[in-house]
């Protein structure tokens, strides 16, 4: 079958799957929609919705695993402060890429930083009673403001396209005033529109932070991935820029997923500073019985979540930033596989007549990478990733992110330079049947 395939055909892949519109699906429902219609075609599909890594694993992690599971750990119920090689090891790759100092105390690991955001969004609301407020800076991972939503907190929101420079100050500053913020969240490199914080944009949020004494979710995914510097040697400059250089009430989301490849194993680390973690709060003594915040990640929050994290997969997480410390992994280098995949994407979208919806870092193009976005005139992001669907092509729209923009986020991770003439013959007939 050829595209663009019966509109009847999709319509009832739609209706067995329970989705009135693709455009309010989530990313998994994306993913079972475009499985379901590849069975149905024979079509292979170009898939840009799931962001799964698109590298093998790195093998250092992979060797460490095995061997920790060699030395009989799968029996050993894994402290749930973290193995001492993984804070260690935490705490010298934030000073080696960041050039921040955080003590291995601080350094506490998680199932992925899908569970380091969930943690510290409870152990955030328990800082102040009358905090009760989470503020994104969309677009953003559609899983964390439905995290926040699953635990009944309310949320606050505003799109960055509109709010760079000194207009963020000023937004931040109008929001954060209320007293009701008792957390900040945004991921830098940002998911899903590649936008990269300036240092000043950071220290605007740091500083703002710490007037308003607020907590800064920074997640991390993406580190180092903003190619249009190398940020790849070891404590060398130029750093992945933070929020950490600006403020002290901060937590880190530090993936494995990504930047190691491991997202099978689900190993993460949260990384925050250490007068924070050293900090006590009369509504978390009252709520918890717990004097200190470092303390009640650890034995509330992380012990209540998951008891630990997988004993193995921290020896792999372990090594691998030790490895990257040493310069004998560079994984700034192996990811940068992304980058020229998103410099391919982007040239075959644009000459068949879409264009990038976040285009400009204050100026300057935006970086290649991960993620990019894309938009196409008189279409909205919902109609436009309907509309793909008949032509074997699966992403997600700008909307469920929290943008305010209309278009799609494409995620370079999966395809293969085998894919770009399918995928630049299936756009150059969208073309033509929307001119």
């Amino acid at each position: 079958m050829n595209v663009p395939f019966n509109q009847e055909l999709v319509d009832g892949v739609l209706a067995d799957l329970n989705i009135k519109h693709i455009g309010n699906a989530t990313i998994r429902q994306c993913v079972a929609v475009s499985k379901r219609l590849e069975e149905a075609t024979g079509q292979s599909f170009i898939h840009f919705e799931i962001g799964a890594p698109g590298i093998p694993a790195s093998k250092i992690g992979v060797e460490a695993q095995k061997a920790a599971l060699d030395r009989g750990v799968a029996n050993i119920y894994p402290d749930i402060n973290g193995i001492p090689e993984l804070k260690n090891a935490a705490s010298r790759f934030v000073k080696a890429f960041l050039n921040v100092d955080v003590a291995p105390s601080s350094c506490v690991p998680a199932v992925g930083s899908m569970m380091g955001v969930l943690g510290s969004f409870i152990l955030c609301r328990h800082l102040y009673k009358e905090r009760d407020t989470f503020l994104f800076i969309n677009p953003g991972f559609p899983v964390q403001p439905l995290q926040a939503k699953m635990l009944g907190y309310n949320r606050i929101d505003f799109d960055i396209y509109d709010n760079r420079g000194e207009k963020l100050y000023a937004k931040l500053e109008e929001i954060l005033s209320s007293g009701k913020i008792a957390g900040i969240i945004y991921s830098n490199p940002n998911n899903p529109s590649w936008v990269c914080l300036t240092e000043k944009e950071l220290e605007y949020i740091g500083t703002l932070a710490t007037k308003y004494d607020t907590i800064v979710l920074e997640d991390l995914a993406y580190l180092c991935m903003d190619v249009r510097t190398n940020k790849g040697i070891p404590f060398q400059a130029p750093f992945q820029p933070s929020v950490a250089n600006y403020t002290d009430n901060y937590i880190l989301m530090l993936s494995g997923s990504k930047i190691f490849s491991y997202a099978g194993e689900r190993i993460a680390v949260t990384a925050m500073s250490d007068k924070l973690a050293k900090r006590s709060f009369d509504y978390l003594q009252e709520e918890w019985g717990m004097k200190t915040v470092g303390d009640a990640m650890v034995y509330i929050v992380a012990y209540a979540l998951s008891s630990g994290v997988c004993h193995s997969a921290q020896y792999a997480m372990a090594a691998m930033y030790n490895a990257a410390c040493d310069g004998t992994l560079n994984f700034v280098e192996d990811t940068r596989l992304y980058a020229e995949r998103a410099e391919h994407v982007k040239e075959i979208f644009i000459r068949n007549g879409f264009h990038i919806v976040y285009d400009k870092d204050l100026g300057e193009d935006i970086s290649d990478g991960f993620f990019f976005t894309m938009g196409r005139k008189g279409f909205t992001g919902d109609e436009l990733l309907a509309e793909f669907l008949r032509y074997g092509i699966s992403a997600i729209s700008l909307k469920s992110t929290g943008s305010r923009q209309e278009g799609i986020r494409v995620c370079t991770s999966k395809i293969t330079e085998n894919e770009y003439a399918v995928l630049d013959e299936r756009l150059r007939i969208f073309d033509a049947n929307n001119k």
